[in-house]
């Protein structure tokens, strides 16, 4: 496999590429539960976390990944600083140059400045979500948390549901789970499904009650406030009567399909409690657990340059 220094998306990734990677992630949830981190993998090297959007979320998990491996952890809160000061992205760039770090996750309200910084920077850039564009790295503990479950992810029919046409999420998730061979269905009103998605290889449906039926994964997406304001959809209480997963719904899908959500959730807008904390369903959890063990993965590929720049 190249060698590599970047990991910007999952699109252009190849199948034993994804493999490589949730093998070695999978070693490392291995470890986590065990307390075997090898903590001084990383030592003496740097990671920092520039967030130009707020996600407590993935930055507490990439922190979490980097300190368990022996990095030098730095979260660096732009949004609030740098940037109302009128720094550009390259300006930030010259900035962390002179830092010398080694690794660096960038979260950006802009799709495609991850990329700008991976051409600027000497560290190894990993995106963490850029505009509409992808978040790779939820794709992966996404693929993960299945194949722990499933023992497989070719053959599988996932439903992504909700506000695709916003969802880095879903445009990494698509990406994925089609190389690796699994069949995607899309479920949402059609004011939030992009145009021409279908090229991607994915199945459209504007209701539940017919795209569910035959699925072994639901994947809920968090439904943002603005889309109602913005008279996306017409407001949460019917969103989630036509949209939203209790499980009632849920019943359609195979007897052993289990749900996901890349969080933070809406309850009672997206998902209904029930099934968010369904201990035999839910996978929500287990996700937040999978995924600083894909980060672990990911920094410690990168920092050998064993990943492919993609």
């Amino acid at each position: 496999m190249p060698h590599a220094r970047h990991l910007l998306a999952i699109e252009g990734m190849h199948p034993p590429q994804i493999t490589e990677l949730l093998d070695v992630a999978e070693a490392y949830a291995l470890l986590n539960r065990s307390g075997n981190a090898p903590r001084d993998l990383l030592r003496g090297k740097t990671l920092i976390n520039l967030f130009f959007e707020d996600s407590t979320r993935t930055r507490t998990s990439f922190e979490l990944a980097g300190k368990r491996i022996g990095a030098d952890v730095i979260n660096m809160a732009v949004s609030a600083s740098s940037v109302s000061k009128g720094e550009t992205l390259l300006d930030t760039a010259a900035t962390l140059n002179a830092m010398q770090c080694d690794l660096l996750v960038v979260r950006h309200g802009q799709s495609g400045a991850p990329a700008l910084l991976a051409q600027k920077v000497d560290a190894s850039v990993i995106n963490a979500g850029d505009g509409t564009h992808e978040h790779p790295t939820q794709a992966l503990l996404d693929a993960l948390t299945i194949r722990r479950r499933k023992g497989r992810l070719e053959g599988l029919i996932v439903a992504i549901c909700g506000d695709i046409a916003h969802s880095r999420v879903a445009r990494s998730n698509i990406l994925l789970l089609s190389t690796l061979g699994a069949r995607v269905r899309l479920i949402g009103p059609p004011t939030l499904i992009p145009a021409e998605i279908e090229q991607l290889g994915v199945t459209v449906f504007h209701s539940m009650e017919q795209g569910l039926p035959g699925t072994d994964i639901v994947m809920m997406l968090r439904l943002q406030r603005e889309r109602m304001v913005s008279g996306l959809v017409p407001s949460a209480r019917e969103f989630f009567r036509r949209y939203g997963l209790d499980h009632a719904r849920l019943a359609l899908a195979k007897p052993d399909a289990l749900v996901m959500h890349p969080g933070p959730m809406n309850r009672g807008v997206e998902i209904d409690s029930a099934v968010a904390d369904d201990p035999e369903r839910s996978l929500i959890r287990e996700q937040v657990e999978m995924g600083v063990a894909v980060r672990m993965a990911v920094l410690d590929l990168l920092s050998r340059g064993h990943s492919r720049n993609v």
